[in-house]
């Protein structure tokens, strides 16, 4: 089996423990792996379907950060933006590359959600603790039909692959500003972000932070096709077409979030709303005003997938 196809749909794990760990696997509900090549063989007679992953192919691939939040401690100040660690806008900026994440314990299942979110090449090397909770998470990313959109983009930046670029990206991700990589300036988008233009001076990507918050302003949140309230560490992707939307959202702050809002732009019906760790769920205080559509959601753990249609 080639690995292209392995990772069709979901990321892989990477193990490398003895295949006397094929029980707690099993148990767990994972019975797909890489694996070094040496060993592919008894995890094959054991039942798994294996794919051989070897030093040279590991070490070619991307490494990700790990997701979560960073702690700061040379800053004290209770009103920082809490500094957020996610891939997302690497997948974004090269969505053909193969990437590789060691992950440490504790962050398997939002690790593995972050890579599906993106539609991610990924292979997790993860911490033997966290099994239990990657299968759950695999679980339920299998449950997630599938649905083929394009990505929402409010914005194209063009990459001159620089590391100021780099930047940019990663904290506009942060800040839920939905934009697309490009090579030139798009015609099908709110607003071009080029560094280095008259709107752009290259001096002000020197400070990321504020270069961010001008974009923002410079498109208005009037004409944001997304907008989250209530939270600061959940990163949300949009996919949508004329009829159709999925919304992702992945909670990277490690504690369960209770009323999130979301506003999207134009008019949209939830049709199914999916919790990790909860079962059926719904909307909460839906509204559609002013060209636009808003609802809450209860309790959100890591992960959830919104699916919507477009009302009539």
């Amino acid at each position: 089996m080639s690995l292209l196809l392995f990772l069709a749909t979901l990321p892989s794990l990477y193990w490398a423990q003895p295949v006397r760990t094929a029980p707690a696997l099993k148990g767990a509900g994972i019975e797909r792996l890489c694996v070094p090549p040496e060993s592919a063989a008894a995890w094959r007679d054991v039942g798994f379907t294996v794919v051989p992953l070897g030093e040279r192919e590991r070490s070619e691939r991307t490494r990700l950060q790990v997701p979560g939040l960073r702690s700061r401690a040379e800053v004290a100040s209770a009103t920082v933006r809490p500094w957020v660690n996610a891939n997302g806008w690497r997948f974004l900026r090269a969505p053909e590359g193969r990437y590789w994440g060691d992950v440490p314990a504790g962050k398997a299942a939002l690790a593995a959600a972050e890579a599906f979110a993106y539609g991610a090449d990924a292979v997790l090397a993860i911490d033997p603790a966290d099994v239990e909770s990657l299968g759950r998470m695999m679980a339920f990313l299998s449950s997630v039909p599938d649905r083929a959109l394009p990505a929402a983009r409010d914005i194209a930046v063009v990459d001159d692959g620089s590391p100021p670029v780099a930047e940019i990206l990663n904290l506009m991700a942060r800040r839920n500003l939905l934009f697309a990589v490009t090579r030139k300036e798009a015609s099908d988008v709110a607003l071009n972000v080029r560094l280095g233009s008259k709107e752009f001076p290259r001096k002000e990507a020197q400070n990321p932070e504020s270069f961010a918050l001008s974009v923002r302003r410079r498109l208005t949140d009037g004409r944001r096709s997304l907008r989250v309230y209530g939270s600061e560490v959940v990163l949300a992707r949009l996919c949508r077409d004329a009829g159709r939307a999925r919304l992702h959202l992945l909670n990277y702050g490690g504690r369960t979030i209770d009323g999130l809002r979301v506003r999207l732009l134009g008019r949209w019906v939830p049709e199914e709303v999916r919790v990790f760790g909860q079962g059926p769920t719904v909307p909460e205080e839906l509204l559609a005003a002013e060209g636009a559509t808003e609802f809450s959601l209860g309790l959100l753990g890591p992960y959830a997938v919104v699916d919507l249609r477009a009302a009539n």
